[in-house]
């Protein structure tokens, strides 16, 4: 019997994209960049909190946002479901500070994330990756601890981890990641992912 790990996404997967969620709240368009337009995380996440600091937006603005955003309709009953048959990680590129309030909305599923810099008045200074290539890294990684690891994601930074594992899929894509990934199977609904991730379990 095999050890599987299924790792998911996070932001576009299971709860909404929270900088997306974030532009509309505070009326800052720019703010709707994500990694499906700048593959570059590195140089996205320093071009956001130039923006922040722009506007003198702190964490605590960015959280309250977060506090009202509930999780996508059947993520969480998605998620239980999956929880009781196998293993489960979510792996994002969002920062601890981000996902606290989600990870309650979805029953505290176990996450791999990174952490923001804040400074004490609030300031968001910079930011700490967990790793290189963390999706891609962390798949690999748990690959030579014996498991097996079925991923899914919609973005750029997911592919690694998607073409990485035993079977992989695209959830709630873009038509351009699609098109230029036609040999990965994309699916819109939980169910069908559900479907597809019992099928190699």
């Amino acid at each position: 019997m095999s050890m599987n790990i299924v790792c998911l996404d996070l932001e576009g997967v299971l709860v909404p994209e929270i900088w997306i969620a974030f532009a509309k709240e505070s009326g800052i368009p720019e703010l709707k960049r994500t990694t499906r337009d700048e593959p570059d995380y590195d140089k996205l996440m320093k071009w956001r909190l130039g923006i922040l600091k722009e506007h003198g937006l702190g964490l605590k603005e960015i959280q309250e946002t977060i506090a009202k955003i509930d999780p996508l309709p059947g993520a969480k009953e998605f998620l239980d479901e999956l929880r009781s048959i196998t293993q489960v990680i979510i792996i994002s590129d969002t920062f601890t500070q981000f996902a606290q309030p989600l990870m309650k909305k979805l029953g505290w599923p176990a996450i791999f994330c990174n952490t923001l810099e804040v400074a004490p008045d609030g300031e968001i200074t910079g930011f700490k990756m967990r790793c290189e290539k963390s999706k891609f890294t962390t798949v690999k990684a748990l690959q030579s601890c014996g498991f097996e690891t079925i991923a899914s994601g919609d973005s750029h930074n997911d592919l690694g981890m998607i073409r990485a594992s035993k079977a992989g899929f695209l959830f709630k894509s873009t038509e351009q990641i699609k098109k230029d990934n036609p040999d990965l199977q994309a699916f819109e609904e939980y169910s069908d992912l559900l479907d597809a991730i019992k099928k190699v379990l």
